[in-house]
């Protein structure tokens, strides 16, 4: 995927490939549904969500996969309707680009994440 000093979400999508460009789009739409009172920033090179200036949720996309992060397995355990296809590994669960994109548990981690946040 392609990296640079993105600017916007929005710039960071158009920069990917055009094949997985709906699917950070959707994504997106799930988090910021869930979250709809996070700033939406880049960070790190990729798209964040930030409440009070703390980071809740990140997203990226890759050759293969796209990412969530940071989730853990014990976050994942929490939500219900888990998606067959997914790794957590080392605070981040990897989606394959060649299934659909699980919104509602998407949508799920994004609202754990961000009780967790505001919980510190």
């Amino acid at each position: 995927m392609a990296k640079a000093g993105f600017k916007s979400v929005d710039e960071y999508i158009a920069a990917q490939p055009e094949a997985v460009r709906p699917i950070l789009v959707r994504v997106r739409r799930a988090i910021r549904k869930a979250v709809p009172k996070a700033e939406e920033v880049i960070s790190y090179k990729m798209p964040a969500y930030t409440i009070g200036g703390r980071a809740v949720l990140y997203f990226a996309g890759w050759k293969q996969h796209y990412s969530l992060y940071p989730v853990t397995e014990r976050l994942v355990a929490a939500c219900s309707g888990t998606p067959a296809a997914f790794e957590v590994k080392k605070g981040t669960i990897r989606f394959p680009l060649t299934e659909p994109v699980p919104v509602k548990f998407v949508e799920q981690i994004a609202k754990l994440r961000a009780k967790e946040r505001l919980k510190d």
